[in-house]
């Protein structure tokens, strides 16, 4: 009885004249006795098929790999260009705690460029605000906080009386709902 474990190799019988003759003799691994073997052609083919089967896992393996990096590359970029528009706006704030001792109006004036400077930026990233009171009601774009009576408010029942917190977004893509109050007419 042999011990387990892998077959030593052997030999190939004296009587082969070439390695080709002894693959005929024994089925490769995979194949059942007795199976049809490709002739020269045949095995030439699947050799080639298997080539270029291999060279374009590799080619898909590589694209792969560099879409990953150029992806990277870019998500990196982006950082740095909404980095680079926002630097204004904290030379602005810097500025204005600067000169808010010697003059508090300086303070106010400061934080109000500051914020044009930030809804700008904001703006210039494609994501506009949405502040405006008087238009109709959009579940997609507000976000309902309360309901005042349509009369008392002065707008028309089903539109936004006031904004709470305004939203910012775009066509299609809305990043933060404004948080708004709806008038509605009273019942009674």
């Amino acid at each position: 009885m042999r011990e387990p474990g892998p077959n030593p190799p052997s030999a190939p019988p004296e009587d082969a004249p070439d390695a080709e003759a002894a693959e005929t003799r024994s089925p490769p691994e995979g194949r059942a006795e007795g199976a049809p073997q490709p002739d020269g052609a045949t095995r030439r083919a699947l050799e080639a098929a298997e080539d270029r089967w291999r060279r374009a896992a590799a080619d898909l393996d590589n694209l792969r790999k560099r879409y990953a990096r150029e992806v990277a590359r870019e998500r990196e970029n982006e950082r740095g260009l909404v980095t680079s528009a926002f630097l204004p706006v904290l030379d602005t704030l810097d500025r204005a705690l600067e000169h808010a001792a010697a003059n508090p109006d300086a303070l106010v004036e400061g934080i109000r460029t500051l914020r044009e400077q930030a809804l700008a930026v904001v703006a210039g990233l494609g994501y506009g605000r949405e502040d405006e009171p008087g238009v109709p009601f959009d579940p997609a774009r507000h976000e309902v906080v309360g309901v005042v009576d349509a009369d008392g408010s002065g707008a028309p029942p089903g539109a936004v009386a006031a904004v709470v917190r305004p939203g910012y977004g775009a066509p299609g893509r809305q990043l933060r709902p404004a948080a708004v109050t709806v008038a509605q007419r009273s019942e009674g």
